[in-house]
């Protein structure tokens, strides 16, 4: 796909940050996009934005981890614009918490929107962009989807998820010559609202990390722009990449792991307490 332009695209989480930015450069390039966040407000914010670029804009609100919602937007966003091209699997939510600390139901909300959302994406989607004959499916990863650090369990396991589910289905795309592919993005520190609105157990002061600073803590980490971020992966995309990097911590990562397959750990707790200090 080189070109988006006269192209639809689906995006979830598109209410803030990268999903927002996204949606604000496709118009840019004259894509056609279908929105979706459970943030209303968020939504119609980011419509706000691409008004008067001269592109066809909708918006639904949508829980990513209802099955039923996002198969029923689906058809919604094929009836409305008559074809999709792409679908964003973007929308993510944020927990911080030891192992034995977590509660079932932070874990199973978190692997709901997390992974679920972009198995649900995926499959909901997937019969439209092979009937485009000119489809991609991107599936927000992370560098948490590369290595393991502590406190991320959670959100460990469900990008780590994404990405094996993404080079799966990468791989079967490959093999069938349907006219669709597939990219698993890894973003590293992005400065969007995901930190803000995490949920952060008590149970992190095991690790001598505090519950009540670490949002403003982590968030020194981002050093990536949520635009800069919507550009290199837009870039990903048109070459096709299996696997996109976003931001020099991402390269960083990405590097350390394959370099250190099983000593980065060490690394990263001594890290770990350092930026607790």
């Amino acid at each position: 796909m080189r070109s988006f332009e006269n192209k639809v695209a689906a995006i979830t989480g598109a209410g803030s940050g990268i999903g927002r930015a996204l949606a604000v450069e496709l118009g840019r390039q004259k894509c056609n996009v279908a929105l979706s966040d459970v943030n209303e407000e968020g939504l119609l914010e980011t419509v706000g934005l691409l008004r008067g670029l001269g592109v066809e804009v909708t918006s639904e609100p949508v829980d990513v981890a209802n099955r039923e919602a996002v198969h029923a937007w689906a058809d919604q966003v094929v009836d409305e614009h008559g074809k999709v091209n792409l679908i964003f699997n973007n929308a993510g939510v944020a927990l911080a918490s030891t192992v034995d600390g977590m509660s079932y139901g932070d874990f199973e909300w978190l692997m709901g929107v997390n992974f679920w959302g972009v198995v649900y994406g995926t499959k909901a989607f997937l019969p439209y962009l092979k009937a485009s004959a000119d489809g991609h499916i991107i599936n927000l990863s992370s560098v948490f989807g590369l290595a393991g650090i502590p406190s991320q369990s959670a959100y460990n396991s469900a990008k780590f998820a994404v990405r094996g589910f993404t080079e799966s289905l990468r791989q079967e795309l490959d093999m069938m010559s349907c006219g669709v592919s597939a990219s698993s993005v890894h973003p590293g520190g992005i400065k969007t609202g995901i930190a803000r609105s995490s949920r952060i157990d008590p149970s992190v002061r095991d690790l001598g990390i505090s519950d009540t600073d670490s949002r403003e803590r982590f968030e020194k980490t981002f050093i990536t722009g949520a635009d800069t971020a919507a550009r290199a992966i837009l870039d990903g995309v048109r070459r096709n990449q299996r696997r996109i990097l976003v931001g020099p911590d991402a390269r960083v990562f990405d590097w350390v792991v394959r370099l250190l397959p099983s000593a980065y750990q060490r690394i990263t707790i001594g890290y770990s307490k350092f930026s607790a200090k």
